[in-house]
C-alpha cells in the first residue's frame, strides 16, 4: 500500500479535542515555516483559534491524517461576491508537513475543500500564496486556480495588506 492510500481527509469538527489540537500544532508548524512566515503562533492565537474558528460559522477547517497522525490542514472562511451576489470561499491556510509533501495530501484537502464550498453555494474559491512558494503555485495552478483578472488589460490582481492597531 502506498503511503497516500494511508492518509485520512476529512473535515475538522471543531468540538473534537483531537481534531482541535492537531488544528492547532499544524498551524504552529506552518506559521513557523518560511512559507508561514517563519514565526510560531502566539500562545494567545494557540489557546482562541479552535473557539473562535468554531464561533464563526463562515469557517470550516479541512484535515488530513496518516493513521492517528496530524499531517496536513486547510483553513477556509466564507466570503461574499458582490458581482456574483454569491458566497465565495477563500482557502487561508495550506499546510501540509515536511514529511509529507509531494504525496498529494494538499490536492486532496482542496478537493474536500472544494465540495463543502460547492455545498455552501459558493461561486469560487480564492487563495493567496507567496510567488517564491513554486511547488505550492505549482499545485494551485494544476488544480484549476489562476491570477485573477477582470479585463486582461488591466493586469492581474495584487494582493496587499494594511495592519491595524
Amino acid at each position: 500500500m502506498s503511503k497516500a492510500s494511508t492518509i485520512r481527509v476529512l473535515r475538522a469538527d471543531y468540538a473534537n479535542p483531537a481534531h482541535a489540537s492537531a488544528l492547532v500544532s499544524l498551524l504552529d508548524a506552518y506559521a513557523s515555516d518560511p512559507a508561514g512566515g517563519s514565526e510560531p503562533l502566539s500562545d494567545f492565537a494557540k489557546a482562541h483559534l479552535v473557539p473562535s474558528l468554531a464561533a464563526r460559522p463562515q469557517a470550516y477547517s479541512v484535515l488530513a491524517f496518516d493513521g492517528d497522525a496530524p499531517v496536513g490542514l486547510v483553513n477556509c472562511i466564507e466570503g461574499f461576491s458582490t458581482f456574483a451576489c454569491k458566497p465565495l470561499v477563500n482557502v487561508h491556510d495550506v499546510a501540509v508537513l515536511a514529511s509529507h509533501r509531494g504525496q498529494g495530501v494538499a490536492a486532496r484537502m482542496l478537493a474536500l475543500a472544494e465540495t463543502l464550498a460547492i455545498e455552501r453555494g459558493a461561486v469560487k474559491l480564492t487563495l493567496e500564496v507567496l510567488s517564491g512558494n513554486t511547488s505550492a503555485c505549482k499545485l494551485y495552478e494544476r488544480i484549476g486556480f489562476v491570477g485573477y483578472q477582470l479585463d486582461p488589460s488591466m493586469g492581474t490582481a495584487s494582493f496587499m495588506q494594511k495592519w491595524l492597531s
